[in-house]
């Protein structure tokens, strides 16, 4: 049989014609390869025939320009001035205020401080310059920072940052007094300015470890010449239920962990005459823990105030033992926090202080409590009475 399959394609008669497929010169591949080719000559040929070095590197043009130098003599090279260990710079304001900028020579730290009242500037940036880093003289080094010490000549810190005059003491050594102290500052900027603004300079203030910058704000109150203690975080009866905060000193640790969480709350300011208790009921009443407390703070040259919340506290025996300056507050002020309760608190408390030469009251800076103290001290030396910074009142109380 004849195979017909070719005729069937083209006309009769005709022979087929080949069909003819399109070749391409080079291959897909090869392609590929040609373009990754000339894409590396052209880079190569930038890289080496471009004279800019940093190939490609953000550039930014800056212009110099030199002061002209004389001929005859070359400009002296001079180094920076030194700046100082600390300085400070007073701005004064229209309404009898003024800033005091302290400025830490070695770290460039800047803190401003507003001092209100008369005064010489240079005095009062003294005394703010002494509030922020301390007299160099009661300083030493712990391992979380620079904590108060009694000088190598005798020199403590509970009679360096006292405050009042001699004048004032030897007034006071003639009449009763009473000392008022605020504790619980550092922590609330608005209450802490407002009893630091609010207040007269013979209120003593007390300020926990707590706080953002706890050093700035005493520092304000060192300038407005308060005299300032460290309130001490320790344990409570109902301890860890109630919490007074970090670095609590506890009496289930050992001397040594109590003395180095002391440390750390020694160190988060300066300028303060001694230490007084936050808290603290259990702690205060074990002789075990509270005996190696005492004896640090006598060796640091402080004071120690018991903030006579706790009948059994142990602290004023274990002081005697020391020969430190110790005292314990009479009674709180606003422990009923009304302005009737608390007026008849001040009225007690200053009659204690006319039977027996001295008295102390401790007291919170809630707004009711400083605005009913402030009328009170307007009419007290009136009446008979001084109002006294703490360390004179602790000073009378060891004499009488």
């Amino acid at each position: 049989m004849t195979d017909t399959t070719d005729d069937l394609s083209t006309p009769l008669g005709q022979n087929p014609t080949p069909r003819r497929r399109l070749r391409l010169p080079f291959s897909l591949p090869q392609a590929m390869g040609f373009l990754l080719g000339l894409i590396l000559v052209v880079f190569l040929g930038f890289v080496f025939f471009n004279h800019d070095p940093l190939g490609g590197e953000p550039k930014a043009r800056v212009a110099i320009r030199q002061a002209p130098v004389s001929d005859d003599k070359p400009a002296a090279i001079r180094p920076p001035p030194q700046q100082p260990d600390s300085a400070a710079v007073t701005a004064p304001s229209a309404n009898g205020q003024k800033t005091i900028t302290i400025i830490d020579g070695s770290s460039g730290s800047r803190q401003d401080v507003v001092v209100s009242g008369p005064g010489p500037d240079a005095a009062d940036a003294g005394s703010v310059k002494a509030a922020v880093g301390g007299d160099q003289r009661l300083l030493e080094k712990s391992r979380h920072g620079m904590i108060p010490v009694a000088a190598a000549d005798g020199l403590k810190p509970f009679k360096a940052y006292a405050a009042g005059t001699e004048a004032d003491r030897a007034k006071a050594a003639k009449m009763p007094v009473v000392a008022i102290v605020v504790g619980g500052l550092g922590v609330g900027a608005t209450k802490t300015t407002d009893a630091i603004m609010k207040l007269p300079p013979a209120v003593s203030l007390a300020f926990t470890p707590y706080g953002s910058d706890p050093g700035r704000l005493v520092a304000q109150a060192r300038a407005q010449r308060h005299e300032v203690l460290l309130q001490v975080p320790m344990e409570p009866y109902d301890y860890p239920d109630n919490d007074p905060g970090p670095q609590t000193l506890l009496t289930t640790l050992g001397a040594e962990q109590n003395i180095d969480r002391l440390h750390w709350q020694l160190s988060r300011f300066q300028g303060y005459v001694g230490l007084t208790n936050f808290m603290g009921a259990r702690f205060v009443a074990a002789a075990a823990v509270m005996q190696p407390f005492i004896r640090e703070t006598a060796r640091r040259g402080l004071g120690y105030l018991d903030d006579g919340a706790a009948p059994l506290s142990v602290a004023g025996q274990l002081a005697e033992g020391q020969a430190m300056p110790f005292a314990r507050a009479d009674l709180i002020v606003d422990a009923v926090p009304t302005s009737v309760e608390i007026d008849k608190a001040l009225a007690r408390l200053e009659d204690l202080a006319m039977k027996r030469g001295a008295a102390i009251g401790m007291t919170s800076a809630l707004p009711v409590s400083v605005d009913r103290i402030g009328v009170w001290i307007k009419s007290l030396e009136s009446r008979g009475v001084m109002l006294v910074p703490l360390t004179t009142a602790m000073l009378k109380s060891k004499s009488n």
